[in-house]
């Protein structure tokens, strides 16, 4: 038990501040608007600042600050291009991709699916969504987030899941989707700062300094004694090629699973389809941009830190709470605690789109004389469900892997291509029909495990990108074979205004000059 009483009364505290947050956020909400994760009450009344941060804080889990330590643990620098490429797709994002969806009143991914090809690929995508949430998603989430609460506390691993599963799963359940939201800028704030105490602390302690001096020594000191951790680009020869494939990185498949995950995840774009306006949600998806670019000094620093100060650590993925229990009492509280803010936001995102897209997409489609009290009900359950089975499979599926984040990417990874084939052809070719969707999203998956098991030196991002294109040909040639006929979609997309502001291209412009910088510093 590294966890002081001084701990546990920050822990306590914060607790108890964010369930009033969430409470005035909540409390003029009616019933089934506040208690229901499928609701869409939240629409049209989010702020960008709301909409930016609640962005990174449903991204930024255990997968990223605990997952992504780990793998920079193990491979150094070259981690970070999952977090800095993300910020020019988020740009993307902002400019191509939300004005067709809030033009649209898009509420959930399957529906745009449904309004714009038909409602067997809103079915299957649906299905295909859940499975991935509960058994990647999840199923991560709570796994890292166990191994972070047995390192600090001391408790065992079945109990820490346990504990998290009940506390985030009421979480998510019954402050509501609005006050979910807004608790993520407190969230937010915590993960930075907490995740600044490690840094700072554990550059101090490798310098042996104190204050800026201590932290820039530090840092000359990782960089002197691991160069091979400071580069972005890794060279074939390099043993951990196949995680980050050297310029793929860059030009090839990392591109499937950005625009996968921010473009047409459900459980990451349905905070920006809450905004007031289309303007309203670029600005957030720009703020969130910049905090993608502060992401690796909080996550992947840290991991590089612990080479030196936690040396022949059993698993990689214990290298960031193995760094927190050299904090000092109140410290340790305050990152802890940051730690499980982190895993709740992102897993109550997870539960409520879980919720959204069954009650949505499958459910109101089958059952359509359903009052709104039973979609409620229904929704909550499958919400208890879905925890209750990731935390079931969670050690099963996770307990023997060293590096969970590459877990996430490479499962995840056999739905990304297809995905983005589907949405791409959907929103800007009108031939595309729905039989070529379908062919694009379960070739998808049949073409991934091809490769997985015949071809398993291809390194996934590569894999994801072969995929793509052969998906994409696939869905084409099945489009292009079949009668042209009118369109019977609803989704409008020739009169979107794709204009951005002054501040949004400003803004962009210098993402896209750091990003450069960086990169030419560290390749």
């Amino acid at each position: 038990m590294h966890l002081s009483l001084l701990d546990i009364l920050v822990v306590i505290l914060y607790a108890t501040f964010v369930l009033i947050v969430a409470q005035f956020v909540s409390r003029e909400k009616d019933d089934r608007q506040k208690y229901s994760p499928g609701s869409t009450s939240a629409k049209g009344s989010l702020p960008w600042w709301a909409i930016g941060t609640s962005l990174i804080a449903a991204n930024i889990s255990a997968e990223q600050i605990i997952g992504m330590s780990g793998s920079a643990y193990v491979l150094g620098m070259a981690i970070a291009s999952y977090e800095w490429t993300a910020a020019a797709v988020l740009l993307i994002v902002g400019k191509y991709f939300l004005p067709i969806f809030l033009k649209n009143q898009i509420y959930t991914m399957p529906e745009f699916l449904k309004r714009r090809y038909g409602p067997r690929i809103q079915l299957v995508m649906a299905v295909f969504w859940l499975i991935l949430y509960v058994f990647v998603n999840l199923t991560a989430i709570l796994w890292l987030g166990a191994t972070a609460v047995h390192t600090v506390t001391g408790l065992t691993v079945w109990p820490s899941l346990i504990l998290l599963g009940l506390f985030a799963g009421n979480y998510a359940l019954y402050v509501g989707v609005k006050a979910v939201a807004f608790t993520d800028v407190v969230q937010v704030c915590m993960l930075v700062l907490g995740g600044l105490v490690v840094v700072f602390i554990a550059l101090e302690k490798i310098s042996g300094g104190s204050g800026i001096a201590g932290l820039v020594d530090g840092l000359h000191i990782l960089a002197t004694r691991l160069p091979d951790h400071f580069h972005m680009i890794l060279g074939p020869d390099s043993p951990y090629y196949k995680y980050v494939p050297g310029i793929s990185v860059l030009i090839g498949g990392m591109w499937i699973v950005h625009l996968a995950y921010w473009g047409f995840n459900q459980y990451i774009i349905q905070r920006a389809l809450t905004a007031e306006s289309v303007r309203e949600a670029q600005k957030g998806v720009v703020l969130a941009a910049f905090l993608k670019l502060l992401i690796p000094v909080l996550v992947v620093l840290p991991g590089i830190a612990a080479v030196v100060l936690a040396k022949h650590l059993p698993r990689a993925d214990e290298a960031y709470p193995q760094l927190m229990t050299l904090l000092p009492g109140g410290l340790l509280g305050l990152v802890f605690v940051a730690l499980i803010a982190a895993i709740i936001a992102s897993m109550g995102s997870t539960l409520n789109s879980v919720s959204t897209i069954f009650t949505n997409d499958i459910l109101r489609p089958i059952r359509r004389g359903t009052t709104d009290r039973e979609f409620v009900i229904a929704g909550r359950a499958v919400a208890i469900v879905a925890l209750i089975i990731a935390v079931a499979v969670a050690k099963p599926l996770l307990g023997h892997v060293g590096q969970a984040f590459q877990y996430i990417q490479e499962y995840t990874g056999f739905f990304s291509p297809g995905i983005t084939v589907i949405f791409l052809l959907g929103m800007f070719w009108k031939r595309a029909t729905e039989t070529g969707a379908l062919v694009a999203a379960i070739g998808s998956v049949a073409i991934s495990l091809f490769y997985r098991f015949y071809f398993p030196e291809v390194a996934f991002l590569n894999r994801m990108a072969f995929v793509f294109l052969i998906c994409l040909a696939l869905a084409v040639i099945v489009s292009l074979s079949q009668k042209a006929k009118p369109q019977s979609s609803t989704i409008d997309v020739a009169n979107v205004d794709y204009s951005t502001s002054t501040t949004f291209n400003i803004a962009g412009l210098l993402v896209i000059s750091i990003l450069v910088a960086l990169y030419a510093i560290l390749w």
